[in-house]
């Protein structure tokens, strides 16, 4: 029951609450945990609570808070080209929501499908995060409607209008026949290795 572990308790819960999207029963607790009683139990959610990662609901049930959902970010990047001797532990934690979606209300994901963005690093399989405005800046990746179809394309500006720049040299811009809606402009990428 001590304060020590509650990183590995803190840990378990996020195990735990990834796989199935609640937090477990007191008895599961008990058992998950290691302990006897559910008073050892409670004093640990409680502990949790006063460090700002979980919160109780109207209702009385455990619940967890965006801090339950931050990871560590170290302090020194990892460089690309030469290594380096070490890596720190990073102090500073923050949420992947909140690091990419500035605003949550207007944000979408995406995914992506198809090559022709490949050489601007966006992959067939990826997330895209586009918060969804009608506006954007020339050069900014959009995903866009043109002539009734959606694409992700770089926005693009000359004497003739506006158009739609591939990252791809086996694709031709596009320009439109009829209309060029901005439906929102790309924001950030999530792609998973696994």
């Amino acid at each position: 029951m001590k304060a020590l572990h509650d990183h590995e308790h803190l840990a378990t819960l996020q195990r735990y609450y990834a796989q199935h999207r609640v937090l477990p029963s007191y008895a599961r607790l008990m058992e998950i945990l290691g302990y006897a009683s559910k008073s050892a139990v409670k004093k640990v959610l409680e502990r949790l609570e006063t460090a700002g990662m979980l919160e109780r609901t109207p209702d009385g049930d455990w619940a967890p808070t965006e801090r339950f959902f931050e990871r560590v970010v170290a302090n020194e990047p990892v460089p690309a080209g030469m290594p380096v001797t070490t890596l720190d532990d990073g102090v500073e934690q923050m949420t992947i929501d909140r690091y990419l979606i500035q605003e949550p209300g207007q944000t979408v994901l995406i995914r992506v499908k198809g090559d022709s963005m490949i050489n601007a690093g966006i992959h067939s399989g990826d997330l895209a995060v586009v918060e969804r405005r009608h506006d954007a800046q020339v050069g900014e990746q959009v995903v866009a409607v043109v002539d009734d179809q959606f694409t992700l394309k770089t926005l693009g500006r000359d004497k003739q209008g506006f158009f739609l720049l591939p990252a791809n040299p086996e694709f031709d811009v596009i320009r439109p026949n009829g209309k060029l809606e901005i439906f929102g402009v790309v924001v950030g990428l999530v792609r998973r290795y696994t």
